[in-house]
Order: structure tokens, then C-alpha cells, then sequence
């Protein structure tokens, strides 16, 4: 599985980017991606979802996942993350600060 994940916007206007590939992590690590990703149920999201109140200093998420053949990218307003997606995100940022 390949997860990529940029994060644009914030008051500073600093873009982040993460790529994870879960042939270079350790079995344990690779089941919580795969389970947060189901978790999220992320292959049936719609490819945009953005929240109620666009506020300019919010970040904007482009997460991309490619497993088994296939491949789906949503972007997202911090307004409208959701749980499930939130502690995907908070893994992958983990993810990114121990690599």
C-alpha cells in the first residue's frame, strides 16, 4: 500500500507531504494503516469534501491511497474531517516523525 498525504493552507502557508509505503514498515504498523484506512471506509469517500464554514488560515488534506490495483484520491477541508479521518491523519503524522 502507498498513502500520500499534503497538507496546504494554515497561517503560515506551509505545504507538508508525507509518503508512506508499507513495504518498509513493520507488520504491526502496516495492520493499524490498513485498519484506519478501512476504519474510514476511504475508497467509497467522494473525492471532495469540504466543510460549512471556509475559514482562510484552515489547512486543506489531499490524501491519496493506492492498494491492490487500486487507487482513489479525496481532498478535504480541516472543517470537514472526520473522526476516522482525523486519527488516519494523526497516525500518518506519527508515521512521518519517526521515519
Amino acid at each position: 500500500m502507498l498513502v500520500f498525504l499534503e497538507r496546504t493552507g494554515g497561517f503560515a502557508g506551509i505545504s507538508k507531504t508525507i509518503r508512506v509505503d508499507t513495504n518498509t514498515l513493520q507488520s504491526q504498523t502496516v495492520e493499524e494503516l490498513s485498519r484506519l484506512v478501512a476504519s474510514a471506509d476511504f475508497f467509497q469517500l467522494p473525492e471532495q469534501i469540504i466543510g460549512d464554514n471556509s475559514q482562510c488560515d484552515r489547512f486543506q488534506y489531499r490524501l491519496t491511497v493506492e492498494d491492490h490495483g487500486q487507487q482513489h484520491t479525496v481532498i478535504l477541508s480541516e472543517t470537514a474531517l472526520t473522526n476516522t479521518i482525523k486519527t488516519l491523519i494523526e497516525f500518518l503524522n506519527q508515521l512521518a516523525k519517526s521515519n
